[in-house]
């Protein structure tokens, strides 16, 4: 199960989830070696991966799919990785974390994509994407989808020449890839973020608040996402690890400092949307305030009329003004006058 972000036409995002399609098994996965002597080898053999990994001198990477249990089986056979790795590896919904194993460094980062699948050109996936650094292996396991890393397949497809590089340079360029993926959806949340402060401040749509939640709520998400990986790629790039040698680990501090710009700017966008959200229910104050006030001033001005008219309308033989010829328009003045008064009073202090 696959959780999703769906932004809906009206630009409110809602929680969408997917039962994602398994792919069929398949024994070999996608991969690379790259020999200490020889030419580089794409589409490998599941059989053939434990002889490349005792050459010391070269690189082989390793893409496992999660839908195909028969490449998962690989993890604990093959690489023999601890059973709790290959655990998180399959939890679709786990926290993003880096852990340290005897031989390999585990992390797991959580990316988003959007969904190119649907109508909406809004839908936005979040997904693990799990890496095992090795000293001279990778292996990158993920669901159905992983744009971030399929961007850094192609590249290397186009120039091999990449896999000199090694296994901690290779796993800087997917999680690197991945996290550039949250930028887009950063910047299309900044340009909702200025309609709905239009649809507030200018038009005051009443529709706007629904809206202003369904944002809140997205980014909301996107923080629990983010937040702790700060952690992670703060461990990358400051932690001592033989894997990831210190001219390595500039490059993470380049992924840290992505991290830090987006978890900044998330911040701010929630405030903006607190913000917003604040002012929304303050004009809905001030303007139940101006009909509270008007309906004050009808209120005031009626209760001459309404007394004045009670008492000279008493059942009594003698009424003062009641056999005068111009009473009533002496009352009706009086009764003005009264209002006007009345509302001079509230005015002064402050009432109205």
């Amino acid at each position: 199960m696959e959780v999703a972000l769906a932004r809906r036409p009206s630009g409110t995002y809602r929680i969408r989830k997917t039962q994602r399609v398994t792919s069929p098994e398949a024994a070999h996965p996608r991969g690379w070696f790259r020999p200490s002597m020889g030419p580089i080898v794409h589409n490998i053999d599941a059989r053939e991966i434990e002889r490349y990994l005792r050459d010391p001198g070269g690189f082989l990477w390793v893409d496992i799919d999660t839908g195909s249990m028969a490449q998962v089986a690989l993890l604990e056979k093959v690489f023999h990785l601890h059973p709790l790795v290959v655990e998180d590896t399959l939890s679709p919904n786990g926290r993003a974390k880096v852990e340290e194993f005897p031989g390999y460094l585990f992390v797991v980062m959580r990316a988003v994509r959007f969904v190119s699948e649907t109508d909406d050109p809004h839908d936005i996936e979040t997904y693990n994407l799990c890496c095992v650094l090795g000293a001279n292996y990778l292996i990158t396991v993920h669901g159905a989808h992983a744009p971030g890393l399929e961007n850094v397949w192609e590249r290397v497809k186009r120039s091999p020449d990449l896999l000199e590089r090694g296994a901690a340079r290779m796993m800087h360029a997917v999680l690197d890839a991945s996290v550039d993926d949250y930028f887009p959806i950063v910047d299309q949340l900044d340009e909702f973020i200025d309609s709905v402060e239009e649809r507030v401040f200018a038009r005051f749509d009443q529709s706007a608040m629904h809206d202003i939640f369904g944002v809140k709520r997205l980014v909301l998400q996107l923080r629990r996402h983010l937040a702790p990986q700060r952690e992670v790629f703060s461990f990358l790039t400051n932690r001592p690890n033989p894997l990831i040698p210190p001219d390595v680990q500039v490059y993470f501090r380049d992924i840290y400092d992505h991290i830090i710009r987006l978890n900044e700017s998330i911040d701010t966008y929630r405030d903006l949307v607190s913000s917003v959200m604040e002012s929304y229910l303050t004009q809905v104050s001030n303007r139940l305030n101006i009909a509270t006030k008007s309906l004050t001033v009808v209120a005031t001005l009626s209760v001459p009329f309404v007394v004045v008219s009670g008492m000279w309308g008493m059942n009594f033989a003698d009424i003062p003004l009641a056999n005068w010829p111009h009473g009533f328009w002496v009352m009706f003045a009086g009764q003005l006058t009264l209002g006007g008064l009345l509302i001079w009073a509230l005015h002064r202090r402050g009432v109205l």
